[in-house]
């Protein structure tokens, strides 16, 4: 009962995550890629600070952080703490390929009566489709995956890997062993995906620029 019940909760953070961390990368790679503006560096550097930070210190910071906030459930603060390691993925696989878009196309849409939204629906989502699913199975890896964060803010609703590491703590056993292999195939399955939809999606864009 305690694996399902940690099983669950970990695929519902990781869906949390992959969904908030797809959303705010894909806006900041689109406001990134679309505009210059002063301190554009300085703005690159902070969005993709947090993968850098040693987790053991972006983990007590999160803690301190989250524990001024009026947040009671556990499951909110892993959230938002992974949220925080997932969204600077999302955002770079996003602006790779955004970067890669011929902003032109927006304006010709906009020429022929096409409101911004409208735009951005027709002309640049159906191009970006593959990174932002790429994106969205990176950062839910990102999330089922991390360990050291979620054991931090946590508290008394753990995640699985939280889970795997207190069994071990307590004992090594066969189930433990079975537990972590499927956590593994599971994280090398997501990103298998990832890559196969950046890979095609890189191709169809070559193919539609020659065309």
């Amino acid at each position: 009962q305690t694996f399902l019940a940690a099983t669950r909760r970990s695929v519902i953070v990781a869906l949390c995550v992959a969904v908030i961390a797809t959303l705010l990368g894909a806006l900041g790679a689109y406001f990134v890629t679309r505009w210059d503006f002063r301190g554009k560096g300085l703005y690159l550097g902070l969005a993709l600070a947090p993968p850098c930070i040693p987790l053991l210190i972006l983990g007590l910071a999160l803690l301190i952080f989250l524990r001024q906030l009026p947040i009671t459930n556990s499951l909110v603060k892993v959230v938002i703490s992974h949220v925080v390691i997932a969204a600077p993925f999302a955002f770079g696989i996003v602006r790779l390929r955004l970067a890669e878009l011929d902003p032109q196309l927006e304006q010709a849409a906009w020429n022929l009566g096409a409101r911004e939204w409208d735009a951005i629906r027709t002309v640049v989502l159906p191009q970006a489709l593959p990174s932002l699913i790429a994106a969205f199975l990176l950062a839910m890896t990102v999330s089922w995956d991390e360990f050291i964060v979620a054991w931090f803010v946590s508290g008394l609703e753990i995640t699985l890997p939280v889970y795997i590491w207190t069994s071990f703590q307590a004992e090594i056993s066969t189930a433990v062993n079975a537990i972590g292999a499927m956590v593994f195939a599971v994280s090398i399955t997501l990103v298998v995906l990832a890559e196969v939809l950046l890979f095609r999606g890189t191709e169809a864009g070559r193919a539609g620029e020659q065309v």
